[in-house]
């Protein structure tokens, strides 16, 4: 299994740079995948380790060696795109065995491996068949093999389930996730999707404007964000927050919120007049009178999911909270409710976005 390290890689299209000095490493067999919204740079990150971008300064290592001047094909990554990219002229074996045939590789050599692809991805009744005659599922499935044939050292997907439904989406998460435990291989993987990086990943990088802003493994992001970009962007539906002003000793006043007050134990308080900036969950909330902060909401729509209910609602002032309840399904647009902040799982973020506690 090979490794990944990234030193100090920018990138710079003229005068406008979008890679600022990335740093980071991945553990030879780790599922790392890069998450952000669009324009971060999480996929000219990717193209970049695959060698389809040259880098503005900084070093890459693949295995060990620095690949900053090594042709793509020869950096031992394979890499699965977006858009399927078959030839449809091809059956699955044809395409799936294109690349070997190109390279001279033995015939043998090259039908050992596509019919190795195809079992793993369970595809070796699709061999004889054109694209054409393939749901989207099998056609991303094809695309997967073909990186697989190529036996790399690094697996590179950047955004490979985009074009696919709801349900298609799930099925190929768990076959990805699947594939990875079965392989051992290193494999990093580009989404705008939250979920399957928390679904997927042994750790999530975070990036903004091309930059980190935090790595770690799903949970460890989702229970303990470095700041608010990182506590809002990670989650579905998203982190609430409310705007706060420092009583002094780790008290803080929600002046949106007709003065409501929280107490949080802080190591480091700011000062008394300080503005910042509350966050809490929509799981997290409680029964108004069992938390520290009682809030009266407005329900705008009520999801009900089963077991469970998203009731999306407004604060007096008129800002928007999203509350989770277990299948709260007498709950409907334009009732009134009322919510608690339990302090033991409220967040405190400083003006800038800092995470204070």
């Amino acid at each position: 299994m090979t490794g990944v390290t990234l030193r100090n890689v920018r990138k710079q299209f003229g005068s406008l740079q979008t890679i600022h000095g990335v740093s980071f490493d991945v553990e030879p067999g780790e599922f790392v995948v890069f998450v952000g919204p669009s324009g971060c740079g999480k996929s000219t990150l990717l193209r970049m380790i695959a060698g389809l971008e040259d880098i503005s300064g900084g070093e890459i290592g693949i295995g060990g060696r620095v690949v900053n001047e090594v042709e793509p094909a020869d950096r031992g990554t394979a890499m699965v795109f977006q858009t399927y990219a078959l030839y449809p002229h091809m059956t699955v074996a044809e395409n799936l065995s294109f690349g070997l045939r190109m390279n001279k590789n033995p015939q043998a050599d090259t039908e050992r491996r596509v019919a190795e692809a195809a079992r793993i991805l369970q595809i070796e009744p699709l061999l004889t068949r054109k694209p054409k005659a393939l749901s989207g599922g099998q056609r991303q499935r094809v695309a997967i093999g073909r990186a697989i044939v190529r036996e790399p050292q690094v697996f590179l997907f950047d955004e490979p389930l985009s074009n696919l439904d709801a349900e298609l989406r799930v099925q190929m998460r768990v076959e990805i996730s699947r594939l990875h435990s079965e392989l051992g291989a290193t494999m990093i993987y580009v989404t705008h999707d939250q979920t399957e990086a928390m679904t997927m990943a042994d750790r999530i990088v975070v990036l903004r404007a091309g930059r980190i802003e935090q790595i770690g493994a799903p949970l460890e992001l989702y229970d303990n964000p470095a700041n608010q970009f990182v506590a809002g962007f990670i989650g579905s539906p998203r982190m609430n927050f409310f705007a706060a002003e420092s009583q002094g000793g780790g008290r803080f006043r929600l002046p949106q919120q007709g003065g409501a007050e929280i107490a949080l134990s802080l190591t480091s308080p700011p000062a008394p007049g300080a503005m910042a900036v509350v966050g809490v969950r929509p799981e997290h909330f409680v029964e108004a009178g069992a938390g520290a902060c009682d809030l009266s909401l407005t329900v705008d729509v009520a999801e009900h999911l089963g077991a469970t209910s998203y009731l999306y609602a407004n604060t007096k002032a008129g800002e928007p909270v999203v509350a989770q309840r277990a299948a709260a399904r007498e709950a409907s647009a334009g009732d009134r409710i009322s919510v608690a902040i339990p302090s033991d799982r409220a967040l405190a973020f400083a003006a800038d976005g800092a995470r204070i506690y």
